[in-house]
């Protein structure tokens, strides 16, 4: 009768043992496991981290430049420093803009050339606008003879602006002695235009005034230099060579 309670208690003990034994194994692999994913996982993340940190420096220094363009197109599109059609000197080229857009600007030059300046070019350096205003005044200088009459030359100057329709009267042109230079005595000659006629109008006066001033009698000099020559006398006998002697041969 004592036998059987024992067999029971000592076959119950055996199997807790062995459940324990296999289950403790299966946790210790388990939280094993556990720990080395954690491992393998926390050097994953360190390495992509990394990576990522190197793309993302690379990428934003590749996007300076564009975001850069960008931000200074946002500013001239709102600015508007310049339209299309208009004549500009901007980033280091002269002609007509045909095109803005948020990262560049199309610039046809006079020679018909198209170039795109980036907008970083544009906005952050000097933007010469020759199209800005509805009129420009005309700069140029005229040289006469020194043995002209200067008031008949400015009074054929101020005709001659005075005859070309293009020219505006207010304001009014301004001829004026400049400076007294090595070959000639120089006018400045100043008229004021629609700023669509600067280009034909100085091309026509320069032709006029030289005609003009030349049937009135004055002279359009031009840089030169008068050579004199001079021819040394016989040398006198006896005289000392160049070299110091007495000129005397032995």
């Amino acid at each position: 009768m004592d036998d059987a309670p024992r067999l029971s208690l000592d076959s119950a003990l055996e199997t807790l043992t062995t459940f324990v034994t296999e289950f403790g194994l299966k946790v210790a692999g388990a939280i094993l496991l556990l720990v080395l994913g954690a491992w393998i996982a926390k050097r994953i993340r360190s390495g992509v981290h990394r990576h990522l940190g190197a793309a993302g420096l690379a990428v934003g220094l590749a996007l300076q430049g564009t975001l850069s363009n960008f931000a200074a197109g946002v500013m001239l599109l709102i600015f508007r420093p310049f339209s299309v059609g208009h004549g500009v000197e901007i980033g280091g080229t002269a002609g007509s803009v045909q095109e803005i857009s948020v990262f560049s600007t199309v610039l046809h030059t006079g020679d018909n050339v198209k170039v795109v300046v980036p907008n970083s070019q544009v906005y952050g350096q000097t933007i010469r606008n020759v199209s800005a205003n509805p009129t420009r005044r005309i700069d140029l200088v005229i040289g006469v003879g020194y043995d002209d009459d200067l008031q008949v030359a400015k009074d054929t100057m101020l005709r001659v602006l005075a005859s070309d329709a293009r020219v505006l009267a207010d304001p009014a042109p301004n001829v004026q002695v400049s400076e007294l230079g090595d070959s000639s005595v120089d006018f400045i000659v100043r008229p004021w235009c629609a700023t669509i006629d600067d280009w034909a109008l100085r091309w026509g006066l320069l032709r006029a005034l030289k005609e003009e001033l030349e049937a009135a009698g004055c002279s359009i000099p031009f840089p030169q230099r008068d050579v004199h020559l001079y021819r040394a006398g016989p040398r006198a006998e006896g005289a000392e060579g160049s070299d110091g002697s007495d000129g005397k041969t032995a």
